[in-house]
């Protein structure tokens, strides 16, 4: 296929993005289309430069009649370059949009695929007027400058080497070239919006004399990833400020939990960024759309919902001047037994808590709300650690008498999600001890006292 014009652009695209370094492996998405026909072709030719290994995949969403003639067409095209071609099928959730639940299939097939075959890169055709069409559906929701950097070159191991180039220039080569594609019924279908996008508002906009529409959507979107890429410097560095400023939550497994204040005094764009990347770093989903953006917004100014906010995949808690964010609830902790002497590891919540039995006489009862101490001899046996428990009641140091457990962290000021990761020490049939936060009343140590049970709570790491 000679098209030294559009293969030079997919070149330059490939050099400018360090999409390919030389000797990867590479899954090429595949679906007969004229854009993923111009792809394979493409990277067959350019593949010697960086001694790239295709192989072609074709993904049956099972939603469309003429599947076997697109992968009939998808498999002579790999017989005639000498790639290998792989079919997965995969079923499309029924709930929501059907377009975005075979996008995200289709993007796990392969990605499926590229670990089954070791390859480094996941290629695939979107073009120039692809991401026009983006920025301008993004444009129309009120997206913020991140979703305004539309499709990305490079996003983990998927690339885009066409990006730069318009269809209509990779039809006019295959054309040119003498090679059929297939044509998607469903791309003329205007209940899309995409489709509505691309056939209706891009030509009126064209045909209202605003130039070229395509290469100026472009332009918008390589301004906005060069602001979105500033952006996310910036947050890397607040987020492990922030990060830092909550030591005690650091080991917490799936989970962040940022200071309000210093996060809510950041320049609001900055500070819903550091949101995004917190959430990204614990699997998040790109959150990029406007009602996104209004939750984390709302939440540096409203910091207490009532209940968790879910947003972008992640559960979302504010309490006590915290925003804690995680793929899950805080964890609860299942009861087991503290033998004195030993030690009882807590790994959902990255602590440990160590027992010992020492000898009164010379004994410094501590002042450090981590470690705690017990006249032995006064102390009911076994030790158990657990979560709070429903109806719990705690009769804290110092105090007239007992309460409950609950009313007790509420005015100890604890979030609501931090309550249940808290341990609390059972001996007997009571709580002695609310770790890191308060002891009990029974057992102190006292003159008379001979021998000293000594708990600590330590980090998970620092535990021996």
């Amino acid at each position: 296929m000679e098209a030294p014009g559009v293969l030079d652009v997919v070149r330059d695209t490939i050099r400018r993005h360090g999409m390919f370094t030389g000797g990867e492996r590479v899954v090429v998405a595949a679906s007969g289309g004229a854009d993923s026909t111009a792809l394979l072709v493409l990277l067959h030719r350019l593949a010697p430069e960086w001694a790239l290994a295709l192989h072609a995949v074709y993904v049956d969403h099972g939603l469309r009649p003429d599947t076997a003639r697109d992968v009939e067409a998808v498999q002579a095209l790999g017989a005639r370059l000498g790639v290998p071609v792989s079919v997965v099928r995969v079923a499309v959730a029924t709930r929501g949009s059907r377009e975005a639940a075979a996008r995200a299939a289709r993007y796990r097939a392969l990605e499926g695929e590229a670990t089954r075959l070791g390859a480094q890169r996941i290629a695939t055709g979107h073009t120039a007027d692809d991401q026009a069409e983006t920025v301008l559906m993004r444009l129309l929701e009120g997206a913020a400058v991140r979703g305004l950097a539309g499709i990305a070159p490079v996003r983990g191991r998927v690339v885009r080497p066409l990006l730069a180039v318009r269809r209509a220039a990779l039809r006019a080569e295959l054309v040119r070239a003498g090679l059929a594609w297939v044509e998607d019924p469903t791309n003329e279908d205007l209940r899309v919006r995409r489709n509505r996008v691309r056939h209706v508002l891009l030509p009126a906009l064209a045909e209202a004399g605003e130039g070229d529409v395509v290469a100026a959507l472009a332009r918008v979107a390589g301004h906005a990833r060069a602001a979105t890429e500033a952006l996310e410097h910036a947050a890397a560095a607040a987020l492990e400020r922030l990060a830092a400023a909550e030591p005690a939550f650091a080991a917490e497994r799936d989970a962040l939990v940022l200071p309000v204040g210093p996060l809510a005094a950041l320049p609001r764009t900055l500070a819903v960024e550091v949101l995004r990347l917190a959430a990204r770093r614990l699997g998040g989903r790109p959150m990029w759309r406007a009602w996104e953006h209004r939750v984390l917004d709302r939440l540096l100014v409203v910091p207490s919902p009532r209940r968790a906010v879910r947003v972008g995949g992640l559960r979302v808690e504010a309490g006590s001047g915290r925003l804690r964010l995680a793929r899950r609830r805080a964890p609860v902790l299942a009861p087991r037994p503290l033998p004195v002497p030993g030690r009882v590891e807590l790994p959902e919540i990255g602590r440990a808590i160590e027992a010992r039995e020492v000898t009164a006489a010379g004994y410094v009862v501590p002042r450090d709300a981590t470690v705690v101490a017990f006249d032995a001899a006064a102390l009911p046996r076994p030790l158990a650690v657990r979560s709070r428990r429903p109806g719990d009641r705690f009769r804290p140091f110092g105090a007239p008498g007992a309460r409950k457990l609950k009313a007790f962290l509420i005015d100890a000021r604890v979030p609501r999600w931090e309550r249940d990761r808290l341990p609390v020490v059972q001996a007997g049939s009571e709580i002695v001890w609310v770790a890191g936060l308060r002891r009990g009343a029974l057992a102190p140590v006292t003159p008379e006292t001979r021998q000293v049970v000594e708990l600590a709570l330590r980090p998970l790491t620092a535990a021996a």
